[in-house]
């Protein structure tokens, strides 16, 4: 009887053992998926990124005498913003720039739970004395240059700063001022590349793959649990029933 007893003490104490090790799987996927779903700030231009159009929008300024400025939106929220005037300073009504034209992106990062889908709205704006078709068509022609909303929403620190760029040799195709001059400064620090489009799917549906494997591997230990057991109990009962009657046998013999 006490090694009967030992055996369900320790078949208990299994039991409790696999119960806890899903448990814990189970919460460390809780903890990621809710992790995951707060994950939805918009990411500024880092700082080569700022450092390096500042520059480039005080020559065109000075050229062309258009100031230009660029500013970057979390949904209600500023992210950045910055003109030839310097970074952290809009061009919008900024004094001594009486002509201005800049680029405006506002960018919605979803959860991962959510059904709907990132999104970024692009626009051009600028001063009263500029047409409002003219300031559409620079927005249009945007999309020569790679700078559709799906590069906005892949990398917005980079899109809204290199649209900014661009918006001096855009103005001169619509006659709104002349070409710039060139830059005597050096050229400025290359811009990062636009990450893989595969980025954007992991970041998306990483928490249900996690989710998945972890749900996988629960189902995989509780299968593994209920064929130990399975195989334990086929043992003992033959064992069971061998010792039974050897003890009817030598009762009917007395």
């Amino acid at each position: 009887m006490a090694g009967k007893a030992t055996a369900q003490q320790k078949k208990r104490q299994q039991v409790w053992a696999w119960t806890l090790t899903a448990g814990v799987l189970v919460v460390a996927v809780v903890i990621g998926v809710n992790s995951g779903d707060s994950d939805t700030g918009v990411p500024a231009p880092v700082a080569d990124e700022r450092s390096g159009t500042v520059p480039i929008l005080r020559a065109a300024a000075d050229s062309q005498g258009i100031c230009y400025g660029w500013e970057l939106l979390d949904v209600y929220d500023e992210v950045s913003v910055g003109s030839n005037l310097g970074d952290g300073t809009s061009v919008i009504d900024a004094p001594g720039c009486t002509r201005w034209i800049a680029v405006s992106a506002n960018v919605r990062y979803t959860s991962s739970s959510s059904e709907s889908e990132d999104s970024a709205t692009i626009r051009i704006k600028g001063s009263d004395d500029i047409e409002f078709t003219d300031l559409a068509a620079i927005e249009t022609r945007l999309g020569r240059f790679g700078l559709d909303e799906e590069a906005f929403v892949d990398d917005p620190g980079w899109a809204v700063t290199r649209a900014a760029t661009i918006l001096p040799l855009l103005a001169a195709e619509r006659g709104l001022a002349e070409p710039a001059a060139t830059p005597t400064a050096g050229p400025p620090a290359a811009a990062a590349p636009l990450p893989d489009a595969g980025n954007d799917f992991w970041r998306d549906r990483w928490i249900y793959v996690l989710s998945s494997v972890g749900l996988f591997l629960l189902a995989a230990l509780f299968l593994a649990v209920g064929v130990r057991q399975r195989r334990r109990h086929r043992v003992r009962v033959p064992a069971q029933r061998a010792g039974a009657g050897a003890a009817g046998r030598t009762r009917s013999r007395r």
